[in-house]
């Protein structure tokens, strides 16, 4: 492949064009471009290599060191297949260079022995290992140099782009230089001052480095442009929508130390912690300012947000409004009703419950004193935002929970107050750098001390199967003590394609096999909502010792005597879900088990089972999750139409992350809807990032 020609200026609309418009790229390299998620001309542009192999930083296969990660180039002197046992074979592929010996070697790929020829000039570059006194690479990446003499690629750092069936990394690499050299000189719509303050090169300039750089130099420069521009892109879009949801919508100016706020705080069994008063105090400042709120409180298991809420419900009620606290499941609304209620009773505070098991008449009776005004507290499910349900006056919105609901249903809650203050919860614990690259648009308050708990409350355990009558006894004991246990389940019913346990076939099980004397319950998703509520009132009256459950349980469930929990299948539960699920015990005076049993087969099924033995710190473990999964998968579960990130790192990069969110709301603040005629470049940017997304970044 040539070096890269002089560019071509043309228009940043030019990138729009099929990827067809690129030199070279005929229908049947399209379709194989198609498989990638490559279409337009930008895409190939923003087709970022995934590692680059320095061929002007070459070690001498003598000098290969163990443990490294290097680049070497030799000639192929021997090429074996062996095939050890059955369904096994191996390639090892020897090449030399005047000074050592270095095999290559890859398992069940037996067609890559069919890749090379005796003499042929090769470059692998991997880590080095050394076995049966020879060094090799497993798995190396490889780059052909030819057979002859020619220095041509040598001093050279080459890129290594993605590949697929009919498009090599040498092919790819040929037509992104055609793509760099037609297409990648365009005008910048990121504005000169912010280029300027944080020393980024030209978009031109930084996607021909990207992609061909001359130095190391080179690569970390371009790539800190293009990091920071899609932080950059994704704050401002959250900065907009965060700008528009209040614009010409003045909010309601709560009093936040009123007569039932103050009794509220007289009355509470015990002192808050200090993230609590931390987190009450952001968010009264919040709720006082005269334009609406828009605040996250994310809260670790059982750090106490509900005690946190209760305070804002206070202030919206000391202001003469109305207040609505939505749940994503009807035991999780009842079961507030039942920890709040009585609180609120205490201070002469109104309250109402409303989900979509109420009868009839109790419904009607429900609707009439909310529109009223009576009900001064709304606790409830989805059945909130029913076209029904009018308020009188609602100032606050609280949406538990928030990412089991979609973004209509949260802003649907609030519609049903005039500029209403929102405040979303989660006890989901998000790593900083995740929660400010999807929420962006919401301030943030933290939660991590337990009250009055300096000690683990829980231990957790992993158990083999052999180890199953002594779970079961472990059970026994607990129950005899006067305490309750769970277990859990990660189906409903038996599946003809996997091994794990169902729910409803385990109760059975448990209660006519291993528990006849005691009493077994069951709770799943698929029973309806007055069923499930009806299931947790006995387990919580203590008339249910077993309660048999899939992950229903998993969110917010509050059983203060629950001191047990078996897990089965517990590979098959994300670090998130475990730590939610063992969360449900240990709630109260006495502290809990929680016995795993996993059948981790994998390297990272067995990290993720030595994460969550290993620490009870949910923030540890969700950054653990965030390094061990990588952002790429939990954006895909949690983005919902925000731009992709390509090429920028929530691990790495969490520093440029900062300086982006920094720059972007200081833009805002300056020209809120991007309307200046330098920024209509930046506008339009944004706008196709954000895609079908765009409407709600817009119209708040």
């Amino acid at each position: 492949m040539s070096r890269l020609g002089p560019p071509r200026v043309v228009a940043l609309t030019a990138w729009d064009e099929p990827v067809t418009s690129v030199r070279h790229v005929d229908a049947a390299r399209a379709d194989a471009f198609d498989r990638l998620g490559i279409y337009t001309v930008e895409d190939l542009l923003r087709h970022y290599p995934y590692r680059y192999l320095d061929l002007s930083s070459v070690s001498t296969l003598a000098d290969a060191r163990l443990g490294q990660d290097i680049t070497v180039v030799g000639r192929v002197h021997d090429i074996k297949v062996k095939r050890p046992r059955p369904r096994l074979s191996i390639v090892e592929i020897a090449i030399v260079d005047g000074t050592g010996v270095l095999i290559g070697v890859w398992f069940n790929q037996p067609f890559m022995a069919n890749r090379f020829v005796i003499g042929e000039r090769v470059a692998f570059a991997g880590k080095v290992e050394m076995d049966f006194g020879l060094k090799q690479i497993k798995n190396p990446f490889v780059e052909k140099l030819g057979a002859d003499d020619s220095t041509e690629m040598l001093g050279r750092v080459l890129p290594v782009h993605r590949a697929t069936e009919g498009l090599t990394t040498n092919w790819i690499r040929r037509l992104v230089a055609n793509a760099v050299e037609d297409f990648a000189a365009v005008p910048d719509f990121l504005p000169a001052e912010v280029r300027v303050r944080h020393g980024l090169r030209s978009l031109s300039a930084a996607l021909r480095a990207i992609h061909f750089p001359e130095t190391s130099s080179d690569i970390a420069e371009a790539r800190q442009r293009l990091v920071f521009e899609e932080f950059f892109i994704l704050q401002i879009g959250m900065a907009m929508r965060r700008h528009v949801a209040t614009i010409d919508t003045p909010g309601v100016p709560h009093v936040i130390d009123g007569p039932k706020r103050r009794l509220l705080s007289d009355d509470m069994p015990f002192i808050l912690t200090d993230d609590q008063t931390r987190a009450v105090q952001e968010i009264l400042e919040d709720m006082a300012r005269p334009e609406p709120m828009n605040r996250m409180l994310l809260g670790d298991v059982g750090t106490g947000k509900t005690a946190v809420a209760a305070h804002a419900l206070c202030a919206a009620v000391d202001s003469g409004k109305q207040a609505a606290m939505m749940a994503p499941t009807e035991v999780l609304a009842s079961q507030y009703a039942g920890k709040l209620g009585p609180m609120l009773d205490g201070i002469g505070v109104r309250w109402m419950l409303l989900t979509g098991s109420l009868g009839a008449k109790v419904r009607r009776e429900a609707l009439a004193a909310v529109e009223s005004g009576d009900a001064s507290v709304v606790f409830g499910t989805h059945a909130l935002i029913e076209k029904d349900v009018a308020f009188k006056n609602l100032s606050l919105a609280i949406v538990d929970e928030q990412h089991r609901f979609g973004v209509s249903q949260r802003l649907g809650l609030r519609s049903k107050g005039a500029s209403a203050d929102m405040l979303v919860m989660t006890a989901t614990p998000i790593p900083r750098s995740l929660a400010l690259t999807l929420y962006g648009d919401l301030e943030t308050s933290y939660l991590r001390q337990r009250p009055n708990d300096q000690t683990p409350r829980v231990t957790t355990e992993i158990v083999r199967k052999t180890q199953r009558k002594a779970a079961y006894e472990s059970v026994r004991t607990a129950v005899k003590a006067g305490r309750q246990a769970y277990v859990v389940c990660a189906l409903v019913d038996q599946s003809d394609v996997t091994e794990a346990k169902a729910a409803v076939d385990e109760a059975q099980r448990l209660e006519r096999e291993v528990f006849p004397d005691l009493k077994v319950g069951l709770l799943t998703g698929r029973m309806k909502g007055a069923e499930k509520v009806a299931v947790m009132d006995a387990f919580r009256a203590g008339e249910i010792d077993v309660l048999v459950s899939t992950t229903v349980i998993e969110v917010g469930v509050d059983v203060p005597n629950a001191t047990v929990m078996i897990v089965e299948n517990a590979e098959r539960f994300g670090l998130a879900q475990l730590h939610q699920l063992r969360g449900r015990i240990g709630r109260g005076e006495h502290p809990g088990t929680c016995l795993l049993f996993a059948d981790a087969r994998t390297t990272e099924s067995r990290r993720r089972m030595d994460a969550i033995v290993s620490t009870q710190d949910g923030f540890v473990l969700a950054e653990y999750d965030l390094t061990l999964r990588g952002e790429g998968e939990l954006l895909g579960e949690r983005q919902h139409g925000l731009p992709t990130l390509k090429i920028a790192s929530l691990i790495a990069d969490s520093g440029v992350l900062d300086a982006a969110r920094s720059e972007a709301r200081a833009l805002i603040a300056a020209d809120p809807v991007l309307g200046l005629p330098t920024h209509q470049p930046l506008h339009d940017e944004v706008k196709k990032r954000f895609g079908a997304a765009w409407e709600w970044v817009s119209a708040g």
